[in-house]
């Protein structure tokens, strides 16, 4: 944990204070603290003036969402940011407020944190602190203001929700005072945001002399992956990429985070409110380096040649590791379901799904067999996988259970990162859909590692 920041993928959450979807979804501090305590380390707010004018709420701009009072959100993270790990805390601000108003957002923050809070002694890092130095900290990540230009401070948002209201738009000319009040909001920021003018390679240049973040929605990563896929990797070697879903996803949906990992993005940031595979995927990642949400990057992806050349994700891939798992038993529905849950006259009818998540290449999905009438299936079954990009790869596990009419009920999953998987017998504990443990419901598996054999 001694690296700089750009060496670790960060459990991050997108819109935190969201409660369901992106449009009509009611805004609190819930979330904040249910992802505080599941291990995510930046929480995402969204800085809007209130319908007078005179104070700061978190709502997500241009939609029927409600507010909630930044100071609540500023407590609950203050309360909850270091019970499930003790490593640092990242605020990302989406800011929309006029000097005045950032002025009490600088004076909340401090006030509300104290010495938990990372001020930077430079505007010009070159290198990010480690996480272990950063223990118990607080750090403020956002676009620094526009110093004393005639121009309106919502010029653009880094994310898809920036929209204005008409109202917030105007031409301002700062005052003395408010000069003041930037350089007071500016000194918070630990972690500068922002693109570069121009496109997409100026946004991607390293600055040698400076250190900070650059956020692109899922859409433009795809598309700048097609010319600059290794720009983007030389980039995350020493600054941070932070990726957030589409406009499009107004369901609280996500997407694949491997697009971002293989290209060395730290911050791929998800709506953990959310639900389905992707998020059971996430989860489980950061179930690595005892789930304290931090997870260091893949040697590949730091390195860099005698030419000064970094790897190449579209580059093909030898396989270098064949995992074998056998799905030996499963146990404890009867305990933690109803007796008619899944079927009214009769036992279950379960059965596995087991596949690997990760690069394209090293994605597969195997099932076993339908065991029929039976709160304890034996199914006994071996599968093998051949993974190219171990370190980047996770272990879906789902059961399910079988319904003549062709939609299975389900009966737990769980995703296991196989960079920390060994050799031997274990149970491994289902959670439900949204990534709680059940108390009994667990699958006996036998796992073995071997080297590629000559394919």
């Amino acid at each position: 944990m001694t690296a700089p920041l750009a060496h670790y993928f960060l459990f991050t959450g997108h819109n935190s204070y969201l409660t369901g979807n992106q449009v009509i979804s009611a805004s609190s501090v819930e979330p904040i603290k249910d992802a505080l305590l599941r291990g995510v380390r930046v929480i995402e707010l969204d800085l809007w003036p209130n319908s007078k004018g005179d104070d700061v709420e978190i709502r997500h701009g241009g939609t029927l969402t409600s507010p909630v009072d930044l100071q609540k959100c500023l407590q609950a993270i203050k309360e909850n940011a270091f019970h499930a790990s003790e490593y640092p805390v990242v605020i990302t601000f989406e800011d929309h407020l006029n000097p005045n108003l950032q002025k009490k957002v600088a004076k909340m923050v401090t006030e509300t944190f104290g010495d938990m809070l990372y001020w930077s002694e430079t505007e010009n890092m070159q290198q990010f602190p480690s996480p272990e130095s950063l223990k118990k900290r607080i750090l403020i990540s956002t676009k620094p203001p526009k110093e004393y230009l005639g121009e309106n401070r919502g010029d653009v948002s880094e994310t898809e929700s920036g929209r204005r209201n008409p109202s917030d738009v105007g031409e301002h000319f700062p005052d003395e005072d408010e000069e003041n009040t930037v350089v007071q909001y500016r000194q918070l920021i630990a972690i500068h945001a922002g693109k570069l003018k121009g496109g997409l390679e100026n946004w991607l240049s390293d600055d040698p002399m400076k250190v900070r973040r650059l956020s692109l929605s899922e859409q433009e990563l795809e598309n700048a992956i097609r010319t600059y896929a290794t720009k983007i990797v030389r980039f995350t070697q020493r600054n941070l990429l932070r990726v957030y879903p589409k406009g499009t996803r107004l369901d609280s949906s996500n997407y694949n985070p491997f697009v971002g990992w293989m290209h060395g993005a730290q911050m791929v940031a998800f709506n953990m409110q959310g639900y389905g595979k992707y998020l059971w995927i996430m989860q489980g990642m950061f179930k690595a380096n005892g789930g304290c949400g931090y997870v260091k990057k893949p040697d590949f992806l730091l390195r860099r040649g005698e030419n000064d050349e970094v790897f190449n994700p579209s580059a093909p891939l030898e396989v270098k590791t064949v995992m074998r798992v056998k799905v030996i038993l499963g146990e404890g529905w009867h305990q933690d379901f109803h007796h008619t849950a899944f079927d009214r006259y009769s036992p279950p009818d379960f059965y596995t799904k087991i596949g690997i998540a990760g690069v394209p290449e090293d994605k597969d999905v195997k099932q076993t067999a339908i065991i029929e009438d039976e709160w304890l299936p034996v199914w006994d079954q071996d599968f093998e996988f051949l993974i190219r990009v171990p370190e980047l790869a996770v272990l879906r596990i789902q059961v399910l259970e079988y319904d003549t009419t062709g939609r299975p009920d389900f009966g737990g999953q769980t995703s296991l990162p196989v960079s920390e998987l060994r050799t031997g017998i274990r149970t491994v504990p289902l959670c439900d859909k949204k990534g709680n443990k059940y108390k009994h419901v667990r699958l006996l598996l036998s796992i073995n590692f071997g080297r590629p054999y000559d394919l």
